[in-house]
């Protein structure tokens, strides 16, 4: 004879995994930058990183966003937030703090990230650009698929 499990609520352990799984939330790759060439610095700024408006736009980067930066020359990586600077200027502006981890030339990526439901995530693609050194548009993945916009 079979025992079987019942938890504490009277619901059985299949019934509990089957909501977590609703539940649960992936973290994926929502939008990358990659390979944008850092135009200025500004220590004194009160933080963030400023990024061309159009090239946030294209990637859908909403204006204070958090996002997570890593620096191709030197290996540093840091979280800040977007500020939009004048479109199709193709600006990259450390400001702040972030001024001290980088210098004008580097090149580096940005990345955000979003939560999915196991469903969504099936469905989603990044969006992606990747810029040459005068941070103009050479490659765009995923800016017309079926993504799920967040």
């Amino acid at each position: 004879m079979a025992v079987g499990f019942v938890a504490a609520d009277g619901s059985s352990p299949s019934s509990k995994r089957t909501t977590l799984i609703m539940l649960m939330k992936l973290t994926l790759l929502k939008s990358k930058i990659h390979r944008a060439t850092v135009t200025a610095a500004s220590l004194h700024y009160e933080g963030s990183l400023t990024i061309s408006a159009d090239l946030a736009a294209l990637v859908q980067l909403r204006e204070y966003e958090k996002i997570l930066v890593g620096n191709l020359r030197n290996g540093e990586r840091f979280e800040t937030y977007v500020i939009y600077g004048s479109p199709r200027k193709g600006s990259i502006q450390l400001n702040g703090a972030t001024a001290h981890l980088g210098t004008i030339g580097d090149r580096i990526t940005i990345m955000n990230f979003a939560h999915y439901s196991p469903e969504e995530a099936v469905l989603h693609q990044p969006r992606i650009i990747v810029l040459d050194e005068k941070n103009r548009v050479v490659r765009k993945e995923g800016l017309h698929s079926r993504s799920i916009r967040r």
